[in-house]
């Protein structure tokens, strides 16, 4: 059986309103095209869906059954159609973003809260992890896009500048470092120090500095996540770099913070997308939002600013 979506809609019009020409008057077409439609609709199903007299139309046992499943077709082909057309104005779809956690954590939430209130049919699915792998996932097109640092250049790989967070010691509450209204790289040096793990962009970014200052620093303990090494700080193990956005994830424990300087610090996070590719539409939204709130000019934790 081959029915068309014209046929099962002029004969569900024609049942409901029991009437060839009350159903043509609403579907602004001929009663005689109208008629054509039923016909080969019975033709199609080998059945006999209305009886017709001068005056009345009636359902045959047949017809009752064609309604019902007319209606469920005709509904879900309308419930489709409109699902597409929002997918096709941006409104609806999966927005894959591939981020650092830092990002991911204190960033995103008032993005995506903005851009769901904007698109409720819309979703964000979020991809964190460390630098390479945020990349990766933009390269193999797992991420519409990616929000991170920009490692190293890439033919593959388009950068648009977002924001900028500057590094600051992380010290634990006493220490003599703390005296100080700032402290160098240097300084930092020279204290017990408690690194990320190697896969992270803080790791890459910190080695890099204190090796520009020709400082040997062996770290006195290293772990991957950003809390444990909050935790360690705390406890008193020792001392820390770490760029603002991270701050938030090091725990509820007491720290003291300190600005970095000589040299002055900044990790640069960029939006990233794969060159010569199109994203789709609710990703362009998604970015959308994000202009919006970097116009705006807030939303940024002390020690970041938009790029």
């Amino acid at each position: 059986m081959d029915a068309t979506l014209r046929q099962l809609s002029a004969y569900a019009a024609v049942a409901r309103a029991a009437s060839f020409t009350a159903a043509a008057s609403q579907l602004h077409v001929s009663q005689s095209s109208l008629s054509r439609a039923v016909a080969d609709l019975e033709r199609v199903l080998g059945a006999q869906l209305l009886e017709r007299d001068t005056r009345n139309v009636q359902l045959t046992a047949a017809g009752t059954e064609a309604l019902r499943i007319a209606d469920q077709i005709l509904g879900a082909h309308r419930a489709g159609m409109k699902e597409l057309e929002r997918f096709l104005l941006g409104e609806s779809g999966t927005v894959a973003v591939a981020t650092l956690p830092s990002v991911a954590a204190v960033l995103l939430p008032q993005v995506i809260s903005e851009f769901r209130r904007q698109r409720p049919h819309a979703a964000v699915r979020i991809l964190d992890g460390p630098e390479r792998t945020v990349l990766d996932r933009v390269t193999s097109g797992d991420a519409d896009f990616a929000i991170t640092t920009a490692g190293a250049p890439s033919a593959q790989l388009e950068h648009r500048p977002l924001v900028r967070d500057r590094f600051v010691a992380v010290l634990p509450p006493g220490h003599e470092l703390a005296e100080q209204d700032e402290v160098t790289w240097e300084d930092l040096a020279q204290h017990p120090y408690l690194a990320i793990g190697q896969d992270s962009s803080v790791r890459r970014l910190a080695d890099a500095t204190f090796a520009q200052i020709d400082a040997r620093v062996a770290p006195a303990a290293e772990a991957i996540s950003v809390a444990t090494v909050g935790g360690l700080v705390a406890a008193g193990l020792g001392v820390a770099a770490m760029p603002a956005l991270v701050l938030p994830l090091l725990g509820t424990a007491s720290f003291v913070l300190r600005p970095l300087t000589r040299p002055v610090v900044h990790r640069r996070l960029d939006v990233v997308m794969r060159a010569r590719r199109t994203v789709p539409l609710a990703a362009h939204r998604f970015l959308d939002t994000l202009d919006v709130l970097r116009e705006d000019g807030g939303g940024l934790p002390e020690g970041v600013s938009w790029a």
